[in-house]
């Protein structure tokens, strides 16, 4: 696969409507989906994800969801390796590939590329949890503190993985992940076309995303969630767990808020979500903006980039 194959992104915030567009899509032209959502990537994450049905998906192709288990972490890494993967696959059938999502970190990891890490070491990330179960996370973050500043300003005290893995990498090259992430990095093997939603009215975004998380829970969110509190390998540092709505609703299942309250959590935590992907599409180099999720918009900018006749 060379310079000249290409993948459409359709991207923009949570709740604008890129997933029925790309549905939409596909139903005209030969397209195939790759979910750009790092919550669909894990089994079980339904309801509060919004995946796709399995109706959906046994009529139109769709990729990397329910690809792991919510125990076993899932890395912007992993999936710039496998959506390179799926897109030649894609590109061979004489398809065509559309990424859609709303996992920012996911299309920069896959357009611009990712530092060359180490892998996990089992006994390395052991000696910091050891460590941490005598003094403290917040010790380790000091320690993180004096080998990589930057690593430390913005991973919190109290995030056990994070943590451990900046110092694992650390530990294993002698360079800080700063310093790693700065170093060259390898781009996207193919060429992407880039859309985005964007809703020019915030105040309507964002009723739409109190009516969509109080609609997932007459679905049954919390029952969902529940399933995955009482497992015993499961724990609120998980990413799986982390991701916005399912946060919320762990923590009231723990006892630690009220129904009431969880609610009005997830839905400034959403709200809160949809602001920072906002941020990262204002700086988006080379993206074609359409500000509602019309096929017709879409089509245009396809046709005009020769994506389609």
């Amino acid at each position: 696969m060379g310079k000249t194959a290409k993948a459409v992104c359709i991207m923009g915030p949570t709740a604008s409507g890129k997933s029925a567009l790309a549905v939409d899509l596909a139903r005209q032209a030969p397209f195939e989906i790759v979910s750009v959502d790092s919550v669909q990537v894990y089994s079980g994450l339904d309801i509060g994800s919004a995946k796709p049905d399995s109706e959906l998906m046994a009529e139109i192709p769709h990729h990397l969801i329910d690809v792991r288990d919510p125990g076993n972490p899932y890395s912007a890494s992993d999936f710039r390796k496998d959506a390179i993967e799926l897109v030649r696959e894609i590109v061979g059938r004489g398809r065509i590939p559309l990424l859609s999502g709303g996992t920012m970190l996911y299309f920069k990891a896959l357009k611009q590329g990712l530092a060359d890490l180490p892998s996990a070491d089992d006994a390395i990330r052991q000696k910091f949890a050891d460590f941490a179960a005598e003094s403290g996370w917040p010790a380790l973050h000091e320690r993180l503190a004096v080998v990589d500043p930057v690593s430390a300003a913005r991973i919190n005290p109290n995030d056990p993985q994070r943590l451990q893995r900046a110092l694992e990498v650390y530990e294993i090259t002698g360079k800080s992940m700063t310093e790693l992430q700065v170093q060259a990095t390898r781009p996207c093997p193919f060429k992407l076309l880039e859309i985005a939603v964007i809703p020019p009215d915030r105040a309507e975004l964002y009723q739409t995303i109190e009516k969509r998380f109080r609609h997932m829970l007459t679905r049954g969110l919390v029952e969902e969630v529940e399933q995955l509190y009482v497992r015993d390998d499961l724990n609120p540092s998980l990413p799986a767990i982390k991701a916005v709505g399912y946060r919320q609703v762990w923590d009231y299942l723990a006892g630690n808020t009220d129904y009431d309250t969880m609610v009005e959590r997830a839905i400034t935590a959403t709200r809160q979500f949809a602001k920072r992907q906002f941020t990262w599409l204002r700086s988006w180099q080379d993206l074609r903006q359409i500000d509602s999720p019309k096929r017709s918009e879409a089509l245009k900018i396809l046709q005009a980039d020769s994506i389609l006749g």
